[in-house]
């Protein structure tokens, strides 16, 4: 221990002393400053292959040539060396489902509904029918509460009215930027392509019924995971719709007069998606519904304005050439009556002097 502290002592005492103060030998021990070169590293030849094992040469390729300028058999022999797979044609194509193509299980409903009373016969039928086809709605139900908690049979009615109105509103407007939020894609190009050169003015008065859902199903589509779920809501509603071709002539409808509408319209989700929300997908348009008289349809022929200008220039040539035949022959009847009458003149004479 003595010896220790003596030792540290000398050291504090020399980094104070400035090396002009000691002997020559003295100063050749002492290092102010601690330098490391090049010779002072440790080297140990038996560690050699080691070292030169840490660094791999390999050849860099020429990143300015082109494998297009390349010939077969050279790529290939490349791709070997450097373990390459060859490539392979990318004939699949990402797609995204968001809607089905159309509606499972179709409510069918009963004839007469919106006419017959639950007191009448046909109408506690009816009651009876829909408590029988109640029990997979409300399995299917169940199945859409799994994935959305808030969902209720007896506010959903509700919230489907709105996403009608909606719907048929911006339809009504033509604001395809709108619309497509309130209806689904396979609804979308079916709903554009009747307001095509049309003008819609519709208006949704009242509902002589308040809205209930009368149906529900829940199916997968490519995998089980991928849940798609339809609720039908039946709408009796108070509506005013007229609809007026391009050239503003009535189509059908009118401003004036309201009407009572009686429909089952199917609204669509894609439960398992986070993000999926309600829209409107299609309309159930039952059999023995009578067939609606069309529209008259007004529209130009163009081929026919075509044929009649062409025929006019061949008309007035055929005019002309007429007219022209009916001058030669007035001169010609002209030229018979002149040299009739010079032979009358000729022959009178003769008889009186007879």
């Amino acid at each position: 221990m003595e010896l220790l502290s003596s030792t540290r002592n000398c050291i504090k005492y020399l980094q104070f002393v400035q090396p002009g103060m000691l002997t020559p030998g003295v100063q050749s021990l002492v290092q102010s400053q601690q330098v490391r070169h090049r010779q002072t590293k440790h080297w140990n030849p038996k560690f050699k292959r080691l070292r030169k094992l840490k660094f791999v040469k390999m050849d860099l390729p020429d990143f300015q040539e082109k494998a297009s300028e390349l010939p077969q058999d050279e790529l290939k022999k490349r791709m070997k060396e450097r373990g390459f797979l060859p490539p392979r044609p990318w004939l699949e194509r990402p797609f995204h489902i968001s809607c089905t193509g159309g509606i499972f299980e179709a409510y069918v409903p009963p004839e007469g509904d919106g006419k017959k009373s639950f007191i009448s016969t046909a109408g506690a039928k009816q009651k009876f029918e829909f408590l029988e086809k109640k029990s997979k709605s409300m399995l299917a139900v169940r199945k859409i509460r799994t994935y959305e908690e808030d969902f209720d049979t007896d506010n959903f009615p509700t919230i489907a009215q709105d996403i009608y109105i909606a719907a048929h509103k911006y339809m009504a407007d033509k604001d395809k930027h709108n619309l497509r939020e309130f209806v689904t894609e396979r609804c979308y190009p079916e709903m554009m392509h009747n307001v095509k050169d049309k003008t819609i003015r519709w208006t949704f008065l009242k509902s002589l019924e308040p809205p209930r859902m009368v149906h529900a199903r829940v199916t997968d589509v490519i995998s089980k995971e991928n849940l798609f779920a339809q609720v039908t809501v039946r709408f009796h509603t108070q509506q005013m719709l007229a609809i007026y071709d391009r050239f503003g002539r009535l189509m059908h409808g009118s401003e004036i007069l309201t009407k009572d509408v009686l429909e089952y319209v199917v609204f669509e989700k894609h439960i398992s998606n986070e993000y999926g929300r309600w829209r409107l997908h299609d309309k159930i348009i039952p059999d023995w519904l009578p067939p609606k008289q069309p529209a008259p349809i007004t529209y130009q022929l163009i081929e026919d304005t075509v044929e009649e200008v062409a025929a006019e220039p061949k008309k007035l040539e055929e005019g002309q050439k007429k007219l022209e035949g009916g001058e030669n022959e007035q001169v010609q009847v002209a030229a018979t009556a002149a040299a009739a009458s010079s032979t009358e003149s000729t022959t009178k004479p003769n008889a009186t002097a007879i």
